[in-house]
């Protein structure tokens, strides 16, 4: 039986077509609860172009996606439950680099990128806010 897609993985195929409201999206990743793989203590994440990329995942077969590419083996990938919320409001301010949330990384056509800019993240770490402190929010 397949399971269906939560209402954040609808809101990002929305988009993707270009038929959803962005405002709508971003404040349904805030309100949806995301599976952030764990590594070495802390949340997993990627760098690309000059943002650190909190990993999340809709549920657990978008996970198992990834794991298939990222884990070590047979091993369960062990992982965090947190809120969109969360992860934009108090993770990605206490990190010293611009960092966003990137949604479904594994999934093709699947996934969605909520960067470091205002209306995402907090004034003070966006990067296009110009209140971000020093080393924090802008690359170096």
């Amino acid at each position: 039986m397949q399971q269906t897609r939560t209402a954040l993985a609808e809101r990002i195929a929305e988009q993707r077509r270009g038929v959803g409201d962005p405002r709508a999206l971003v404040g349904e990743m805030r309100r949806s609860v995301l599976l952030v793989p764990t590594a070495g203590g802390g949340l997993w994440s990627a760098w690309s172009g000059g943002v650190r990329w909190i990993c999340g995942f809709t549920d657990e077969a978008a996970l198992a996606r990834f794991a298939l590419l990222h884990g070590s083996g047979d091993q369960p990938m062990d992982y965090a439950a947190l809120l969109g919320a969360r992860i934009v409001d108090e993770v990605v301010p206490s990190l010293d680099e611009p960092a966003g949330l990137a949604v479904d990384i594994a999934t093709e056509d699947g996934s969605m990128f909520f960067p470091p800019v205002v209306g995402i993240v907090a004034d003070g770490v966006a990067v296009d806010s110009g209140e971000a402190k020093e080393g924090r929010g802008h690359g170096r």
